[in-house]
């Protein structure tokens, strides 16, 4: 081998990325809130999401007595049920599968 040459021996590698689990926070229908405060804390409390959407949740969960609000990695999961919470609101996580 001469000066400034050099072998690179690329082995074959590959990595496999794991997602991160992700889970479901759903909400679940009382008869003490009323629809509109329902849908602003979904507004409030979900970033980006708009009141057409709030509005959707809340009528899956009146209709159905629980309704799916996101599903996302663990910690953000816990603190919208946590905040959901804090708001009066009932909800639960599970894992999305």
């Amino acid at each position: 081998m001469s000066a400034g040459t050099s072998v690179i021996d690329k082995s074959s590698t590959s990595t496999v990325r794991k997602h991160a689990p992700r889970y479901k926070v759903l909400l679940h229908n009382d008869d003490f809130n009323s629809m509109e405060y329902v849908v602003q804390v979904l507004m409030q409390t979900i970033g980006g999401m708009t009141q057409p959407q709030a509005v959707n949740i809340m009528m899956e969960t009146h209709n159905n007595g629980i309704g799916l609000v996101i599903t996302c990695a663990l910690e953000p999961a816990e603190f919208y049920c946590e905040t959901l919470g804090n708001h009066g609101l009932t909800s639960t996580i599970e894992p999305d599968e």
